[in-house]
C-alpha cells in the first residue's frame, strides 16, 4: 500500500504579551512518506518560559530526527523513543534551571505528533492541543492535562455545575508540564491512528483555543481543499479578528493528508508505433493522450492530439 503525501505549514504569532513563550517546528522531507512536529509553549507564570520552551522543541527534534534517519527502527520502538525523548527535554531543563538560578522554575508543554507512512503517533506533556478533521468532524486526540479538563470531566459527572467550573480560580492550570521535575503525566499512546486522506492534522499550542471549536472546525472545513500554508494564514487571521484583549501566543502546525502519489504508465496512441518503453510519472489521475497520425513521404504527420484524464 502507497504511503499518504503530506502538506505541511507552521505558524507563529505573538500575542498581547511581551515575549514570544511558543515554538514550533516540523520536518516533513517532500516524497519521504513521514515527517514529525515539535511544539511547546512556555507556561506563562513560570519565570523563563521563552527559553523552557525553546530547550524543549530543540531537544525532542534533536533526538526524532537522529531516529529518522531509519523509520522502520523508529517505529519498533516509537512509544518508548517519545517518552524518551520527553524526560531528556525534562532533565534538560533541570540542568539548565540549576546552572542559572535566575531560571528556577521554568516550564513548558510539548507537543510532538510523529507520522510513518498512514501511522500517528504523538508524545503529548501538558494542555497543546492535538486536533484531527475527518469527514467533516473536528476532535481532540490527545489528553488535556489541565485543571480545566477535570474541571468539565465533574460536571460531566455531575459533582459540579458548569458556572462553578467556569470560575474556578485555578481553571487555567496545567496539571503536568515539564519543568526539570518528575513528569506527572505523559500522553503517548501505543497504539497509532491510522490517518486517511483528507485528513486534516493540527498541533496547536493552546493559544488557537481562544476560538470556540465550532468555528475552529468550521474554519477547517470551509479551506480543507487549499494548501497547508492557506490554512494556517487564514487561522492567523480569524483568530486576530476576535481581538482579545489577552490574546495568548500561537503556534501551530497544520498537516494536510494528500492521496498517495500512485505511478501510472503513458498509455501510447494506437496510431503511434514508439521505439522505447512508456516513462512512469507520478500522477494522481490517470492522463491518456489520443493522437492520430499516419505515414507520407517517409515523415510522420499528426492530424489530431487530445487528452483525456481519469
Amino acid at each position: 500500500m502507497a504511503d499518504l503525501v503530506y502538506d505541511t505549514a507552521t505558524a507563529l504569532s505573538q500575542g498581547r504579551r511581551d515575549r514570544q513563550e511558543d515554538a514550533v517546528v516540523a520536518d516533513f522531507q517532500a516524497g519521504a512518506g513521514h515527517g514529525f512536529a515539535v511544539l511547546s509553549d512556555g507556561m506563562g507564570g513560570h519565570a523563563g518560559g521563552d527559553v523552557a520552551s525553546k530547550i524543549v522543541v530543540t531537544e525532542v527534534f534533536a533526538e526524532l530526527k537522529l531516529r529518522s534517519g531509519d523509520p522502520a527502527a523508529l517505529e519498533t520502538g516509537m512509544t518508548p523513543v517519545l517518552v524518551e525523548a520527553a524526560k531528556g527535554a525534562n532533565a534538560c531543563l533541570a540542568h539548565y534551571a540549576e546552572s542559572d538560578p535566575a531560571r528556577k522554575g521554568m516550564g513548558a508543554t510539548l507537543l510532538a505528533p510523529v507520522i510513518l507512512g498512514r501511522k500517528l503517533y504523538w508524545v503529548s506533556v501538558g494542555d497543546s492541543p492535538l486536533f484531527l478533521l475527518r469527514d467533516g468532524r473536528l476532535r481532540r486526540l490527545n489528553a488535556d492535562h489541565s485543571m480545566a479538563a477535570r474541571l468539565d470531566q465533574l460536571v460531566a459527572a455531575g459533582k459540579i455545575n458548569s458556572e462553578t467550573a467556569r470560575r474556578h480560580p485555578d481553571r487555567a492550570c496545567v496539571t503536568s508540564v515539564l519543568a526539570g521535575r518528575a513528569i506527572a503525566e505523559i500522553d503517548c499512546p501505543a497504539q497509532p491512528l491510522t490517518l486517511r486522506p483528507r485528513d486534516i492534522v493540527v498541533a496547536a499550542s493552546d493559544g488557537l483555543l481562544s476560538m470556540e471549536l465550532k468555528a475552529l472546525e468550521r474554519s477547517l472545513c470551509a479551506h480543507a481543499d487549499s494548501p497547508a500554508a492557506q490554512i494556517a494564514q487564514h487561522l492567523l487571521a480569524e483568530v486576530a479578528a476576535l481581538g482579545q484583549a489577552e490574546q495568548d501566543n500561537l503556534a501551530f502546525c497544520v498537516i494536510r493528508v494528500l492521496p498517495p502519489l500512485v505511478p501510472v504508465a503513458m498509455e501510447p496512441p494506437e496510431n503511434l508505433q514508439l521505439q522505447h518503453a512508456p516513462r512512469k510519472s507520478f500522477r494522481r489521475r490517470k492522463t491518456t493522450m489520443v493522437a492520430a497520425a499516419q505515414h507520407q513521404n517517409g515523415q510522420l504527420h499528426f492530424h489530431s492530439l487530445s487528452k483525456r484524464s481519469l
